[in-house]
């Protein structure tokens, strides 16, 4: 799980180098699809990971943080910090509670029960899902996209 974990990690802070190189207005350009560009899917996915992990931890989420991210070194702050607070919980998590359940409650109320194996893997490929559509948007602005092939990271 934790070579997963590291590699969307390792990805991700490839796409921060990526972005150092391109002009602001194409990452906040208004795109088709994800979160409607780069800049809000790269916080979007360290934001849903932060979500996750402090739910599954029983701490509070970093509500205001998020909402303050404006520049890419808030960004970059941010996902390190979450990053930080993810491998402390991954590292704290002994593999018998992996198959324990967890309770998510919909802010309407209904309750889904999930192990804590099938949200962090939820977690791992949200990521993936996501950082497929920055690839896409690379390739409409004539860029290459930062590899991804798990394989050779």
């Amino acid at each position: 799980m934790r070579e997963l974990f590291t590699y969307n990690w390792t990805v991700r802070r490839e796409w921060f180098d990526w972005c150092s190189h391109v002009p602001d207005k194409e990452l906040f350009r208004e795109r088709t699809g994800g979160m409607g560009s780069i800049f809000r899917n790269l916080v979007h996915v360290a934001d849903c990971e932060q979500i996750w992990i402090s739910q599954l931890n029983g701490t509070p989420e970093r509500i205001k943080e998020v909402g303050g991210i404006q520049t890419m070194s808030e960004l970059v702050n941010f996902s390190e910090t979450v990053q930080a607070d993810t491998i402390g919980f991954l590292e704290s998590l002994e593999n018998p509670r992996l198959d324990e359940l967890f309770h998510y409650k919909t802010r309407k109320g209904t309750v889904y029960e999930f192990t804590y194996r099938k949200v962090l893997h939820h977690i791992i490929t949200h990521e993936v899902h996501h950082i497929g559509q920055l690839s896409v948007w690379a390739r409409e602005m004539g860029e290459r996209p930062v590899p991804s092939d798990l394989l050779f990271k």
